[in-house]
C-alpha cells in the first residue's frame, strides 16, 4: 500500500499522479467476452486485471461491481481482482459499488465483508435507513463511505426529487442526505456521494451544499451524460473533486485479444476530454 492512510488521502494522491478524474467501472459480463477468454474458470479476473493494468495510470479509481462478480460465484476472483490493484498499482483507491443499506449488526458484516475480505479502499451505502445504516462503516475510519444521493437512473426522482422541507421551505430529499452527509453524518471526514452525470443541475447543488466532498459521478459513456456540463457542474476550486465512471464504453471497446489495448485508448480518450473542462 501508500503512505496514504485514508481513502481521501489515496483519491487526492491519485488525482494529481495521474492527472485523472476517471473511475474505471469493472462490470464484467463473460458474455461480452473475447473469444480467447470464454470459459475458462478464471475468466473473469483475467479480463478485468487485464483492463486494469492496461488503464491504471490513467485513473484516479476502479469500482468492482459486486453483482457481476456474486451472480457467477465469483467472489473469490474479486477478491485476488482488488488484491491485484492493490499490489500492482498501489495508490490507486478501490471502491466495492455494493449498495448496502442494513441497520445495526448487519450493516457490521456488510462493513467487514467490504473492508475486511474484500479489502476495499471505499463502499457504496444506499442511506434510505438512515444514520444508524451508515455509522458501521464510518466506524473503520481509513475507509470511504459513498452515500446514494442523485442517482443516474430515470426513476431516482421517484424519491430523491420529492420535497421533505417544513412550511414555507423546500428541500428535496437528495438535498437534505448531501447536506447531512456533508456534516453532521461524517464523523470520520471520508464520506464521498454518488450523484449522476445526467442531471448536471443537480450536480451543481450537491457541490453547492456540501463544499469539497469528493462526488462519485456515473452516467456518462452509455448512459449518455455530458462530460462538459458534469465537470463544470462538478469540479472543484483546484481542479478536482470528482470520480466520473466509465463502465462498458472502455471495458467492451475491443471484441478480440487486443481488449485491453482498445480499453486503453478509450480510457485515455475519456480522461483527456475531462480535463478538458476542469
Amino acid at each position: 500500500m501508500t503512505n496514504s492512510t485514508t481513502f481521501i488521502d489515496q483519491l487526492n494522491a491519485a488525482w494529481q499522479k495521474n492527472n485523472s478524474l476517471l473511475c474505471v467501472g469493472l462490470d464484467p459480463d463473460p458474455a461480452k467476452f473475447p473469444a480467447h477468454l470464454k470459459g475458462r474458470n478464471d475468466a473473469i479476473f483475467e479480463f478485468c486485471a487485464a483492463i486494469v493494468d492496461a488503464t491504471a495510470d490513467l485513473v484516479c479509481s476502479f469500482k468492482p461491481q459486486i453483482a457481476y462478480f456474486a451472480a457467477r460465484s465469483a467472489e473469490d476472483q474479486l477478491e485476488a481482482l482488488i488484491a491485484h490493484i492493490h499490489e500492482k498499482h498501489p495508490g490507486i483507491p478501490v471502491i466495492l459499488d455494493s449498495k448496502r443499506g442494513d441497520i445495526g449488526s448487519t450493516a457490521e458484516q456488510y462493513a467487514v465483508e467490504a473492508f475486511e475480505r474484500y479489502q476495499a479502499d471505499a463502499v457504496t451505502v444506499n442511506p434510505y435507513m438512515g444514520r444508524d445504516s451508515v455509522d458501521p462503516y464510518l466506524a473503520h475510519p481509513d475507509k470511504g463511505v459513498i452515500l446514494l444521493c442523485r442517482t443516474s437512473n430515470p426513476g431516482g426522482s421517484d424519491l430523491q426529487f420529492l420535497d421533505v422541507g417544513g412550511p414555507g421551505t423546500q428541500e428535496r430529499l437528495y438535498e437534505r442526505v448531501a447536506r447531512l452527509a456533508s456534516g453532521e453524518w461524517n464523523t470520520s471526514g471520508q464520506i464521498s456521494l454518488v450523484v449522476g452525470a445526467t442531471f448536471p443541475a443537480e450536480i451543481a447543488r450537491v457541490r453547492e451544499i456540501v463544499g469539497d466532498v469528493p462526488l462519485l459521478v456515473p452516467g456518462i459513456g452509455a448512459q449518455g451524460g455530458d462530460i462538459e456540463a458534469t465537470v463544470r457542474a462538478g469540479r472543484t476550486a483546484n481542479g478536482t473533486g470528482l470520480m466520473i465512471n466509465s463502465s462498458r464504453a472502455i471495458l467492451y471497446a475491443g471484441k478480440d485479444e487486443h481488449f485491453a489495448a482498445a480499453a486503453r485508448q478509450v480510457a485515455l480518450e475519456t480522461r483527456d476530454a475531462i480535463n478538458l473542462y476542469r
